[in-house]
């Protein structure tokens, strides 16, 4: 199995990881894009409908209602089935669901329309994350995962310029934004058929040669265009031998919370509850808040375009310096970033101040997002990887429904003003956490970090170069015609000792 596993890390990054970024980024970018739509919808909702303050939180927390239960069932589920399976389905039940609520004809069957969608937005973005991480060498895993991250600006831009011009045709607006939204996600779905299963879940599983079958393709199409290995970090003992299915832990939640794990558990659970909360109750609320405080639809919604474009550097700027300065210190500057543009936002009146505020504070959210979305998955094995990731992301997302049903229910008592002072103390709370629990990850191998709970919280100094594996020659194709594909692959790919 460490053959296996020092090849994965060995590989150069290449055309495969590209293509996988892609699949699994389009998937990301329509989550985002889905859960970004029913802010621009709900002004409109909530006047078809004539919903009170609290109906209107209700129907903006609905997303992440069904969100909470797609991440924390998908995780326990992806991590028994696979991960490719549950992002397949849940691509589907969001594509359909997302159709039904465009035909909504009561606020009620919006509301359940929207949760069913969220069920599979949720499953989504917990399980490629992870999927894309057990693919990718440790060298480069925080710059890639928070690229993919990435995606979900993309996702926010889509839907604010959606917005801007399908919501004020008139009250059937939201309804046409619904439907586009849903459409391109099939084409989506019929290319993700190629999608290969994580080589690491298969040997967790015990399927060790098509683990290697896997690992092999990626090899022949990286090395024939000219990559060259690069060395490989010191796998720990534990990964020499296989695992077998029967060993696979058939515990649920609770296994997040054994001895070596409950930390870093409860470090993840409280970050995304901050993050989240501060999060989602700025930009579900903030075209209403805009709209309702003066701004025509039309002009709130132009300024929601500029402060999600916004999202776009900040996500990869956080993904560049993922693996320069660590994920910890990462999240510690952005949050940092995030506490000061909130707490300048609620001094702001309504006008170039708000949308240069809010695009600041747009900027260092999202890239607290890419860092937390590379640094999560890194923190637990590959039998328990997938649930450890949906319930961080669940339990999260409690934070993300209480904010709008909370800021719903308290603006009319505590204004513009409450509602960005609330969140700035959220933020200035998950930057100490992180400053005082943060677990060191740059650099290092799946299997490395989880070996044993690191001693040291601070973040690693830069990583020394492992010993190098012996030179592979890449300049010819794997074949199995002569002995077994697991020969083959020992003479071509030597043994990297651990």
């Amino acid at each position: 199995m460490s053959d296996v596993l020092a090849r994965l890390e060995r590989v150069p990054f290449s055309r495969p990881h590209l293509r996988l970024l892609a699949m699994g980024g389009l998937g990301i970018t329509f989550d985002g894009l889905d859960v970004a739509i029913l802010a621009f919808a709900l002004p409109s909702v909530a006047e078809e409908w004539q919903l009170s303050g609290f109906q209107t939180g209700l129907v903006g927390s609905s997303t992440l209602i069904g969100f909470f239960f797609g991440a924390l069932g998908a995780g326990v589920i992806a991590d028994r089935i696979g991960r490719r399976r549950v992002m397949m389905w849940a691509l589907a039940i969001f594509c359909l669901a997302t159709l039904v609520a465009a035909a909504a004809p009561t606020w009620e069957f919006f509301f359940g329309a929207r949760v069913l969608a969220g069920l599979g937005t949720g499953a989504e973005a917990v399980i490629i994350p992870t999927f894309l991480t057990e693919f990718i060498p440790g060298r480069v895993r925080g710059r890639f995962i928070g690229m993919l991250a990435g995606f979900f600006s993309f996702g926010y831009v889509g839907a604010a310029l959606l917005g801007r011009f399908l919501v004020p045709t008139g009250l059937e607006g939201w309804r046409l934004l619904h439907v586009v939204a849903a459409v391109p996600i099939l084409l989506l779905l019929w290319w993700r058929r190629s999608i290969p299963e994580s080589p690491r879940f298969l040997l967790n599983q015990g399927q060790v040669a098509q683990a290697r079958a896997i690992v092999e393709r990626i090899e022949r199409e990286a090395y024939r265009r000219g990559g060259v290995p690069s060395p490989v970090p010191a796998l720990p003992a534990e990964s020499v031998a296989p695992s077998s299915p029967s060993t696979a832990p058939r515990v649920g939640i609770g296994a997040l919370w054994r001895r070596g794990l409950a930390r870093r558990t409860a470090l993840l659970w409280l970050l995304w509850t901050v993050i989240t909360f501060s999060f989602y109750g700025f930009f579900t609320f903030m075209p209403t808040l805009l709209y309702e405080n003066g701004l025509t639809v039309t002009r709130s919604f132009s300024y929601s375009i500029v402060i999600y474009l916004a999202q776009i550097p900040g996500y990869y700027s956080a993904a560049a310096l993922n693996d320069l300065i660590g994920r910890t210190w990462t999240i510690a500057i952005y949050l940092s970033g995030g506490t000061i543009a909130a707490y300048l936002l609620s001094g702001s009146d309504f006008s170039a101040q708000v949308m240069l505020f809010g695009a600041v504070l747009s900027f260092f959210m999202n890239g607290v997002y890419a860092a937390i979305y590379a640094y999560t998955p890194e923190l637990y094995p590959t039998a328990i990887r997938a649930r450890g990731m949906g319930a961080a992301s669940a339990v999260g997302r409690i934070g993300g429904i209480v904010a709008p049903v909370l800021i719903g229910a308290t603006y009319p008592v505590i204004g513009f003003d409450g509602v960005f002072l609330i969140t700035t103390t959220a933020l200035g709370t998950g930057v100490l956490l992180v400053l005082v629990a943060g677990v060191p990850t740059r650099g290092r191998a799946l299997e490395e970090i989880n070996e044993q709970e690191p001693q040291s919280t601070q973040p690693s100094a830069p990583a020394t170069a492992p010993r190098s594996a012996p030179p592979v020659s890449h300049h010819h194709t794997l074949s199995s015609r002569s002995g077994s594909a697991s020969a083959d692959a020992e003479r071509k790919y030597p043994r990297v000792d651990t």
